[in-house]
């Protein structure tokens, strides 16, 4: 049985560290590739300009990014060969195997395609059980994970827990919209701080897994610690992602599922 109370609590706890982490400028990546999950977290996401993956959880997607960008860059080239004429010029039966290659790649990818090749400041989750490897995979980066947590989910791999029932519409609707309005909050304080030549700096948790360590998530609905500073001049931005690490042998590759090329 779930404690509304709780949830409540626990909710607005995520939505102001989520606020934080997009005020200094982070993204936050939105997961849910569930049927009654997909719909929501595309509209959302959509909503306020966030990256998302809504059909299928790609290994490698944060842990070998570099290779995922390869992909996304290889469906942008599709699309301006498509719009420049370019498949006019070829045969029809390779026009043919081109555009199912694009509409695969946009299936799994287009979510994400405007990330640029960086890193979320932090992941919100859909299901942990079901999201295991996105969870598994912001856990190893040290990126923090903002989760629904239902009954049959570990809330220890989670940074910040938002008890729910993550079948039900209304519950992965209200919870998902409510993480989408903390992001629109924090791009609106963004913009605020540009407008006063000053930056929100604050340390989440430190990327200490590209270092080869293990990352652990504190305890339940907790989350980690924020030391916040607006006294930094614009330009003092954070600094390039670390390159991401080598993706787990359990994954899949990424080439294997986005049609046998990697660029």
């Amino acid at each position: 049985i779930v404690n509304l109370e709780f949830t409540l609590k626990a909710l607005r706890e995520a939505m102001e560290f989520v606020r934080e982490v997009v005020a200094r400028g982070g993204d936050v990546l939105f997961v849910g590739t569930k049927k009654q999950a997909a719909p929501i977290i595309e509209d959302e996401a959509q909503r306020v300009g966030s990256p998302y993956v809504s059909n299928r959880w790609l290994g490698g997607m944060l842990t070998n990014h570099q290779t995922i960008e390869l992909s996304v860059s290889k469906m942008t080239d599709l699309e301006r060969m498509r719009d420049d004429g370019t498949f006019e010029k070829l045969a029809k039966k390779e026009v043919l195997k081109l555009e199912k290659h694009y509409d695969k790649l946009k299936r799994y990818l287009g979510g994400i395609r405007d990330v640029h090749g960086r890193l979320p400041a932090a992941v919100f989750v859909v299901d942990t059980k079901k999201e295991h490897i996105a969870v598994l995979e912001a856990r190893r980066l040290g990126i923090p994970v903002v989760a629904i947590v239902d009954t049959n989910c570990d809330p220890d791999l989670v940074d910040f827990v938002v008890p729910g029932n993550d079948d039900a519409l209304r519950s992965i609707r209200l919870i998902t919209s409510k993480i989408a309005d903390a992001i629109a909050e924090g791009k609106a304080l963004r913009e605020e701080y540009v407008r006063e030549g000053k930056v929100k700096r604050q340390e989440i948790v430190p990327r200490s897994a590209v270092e080869g360590q293990q990352v652990r998530a504190p305890l339940p609905g907790r989350g980690p610690k924020i030391e916040v500073s607006v006294t930094s001049p614009l330009g003092e931005e954070p600094s390039a992602e670390e390159p991401a690490a080598e993706a787990p042998a359990a994954e899949k590759s990424t080439t294997e599922d986005t049609g046998g090329e990697s660029a």
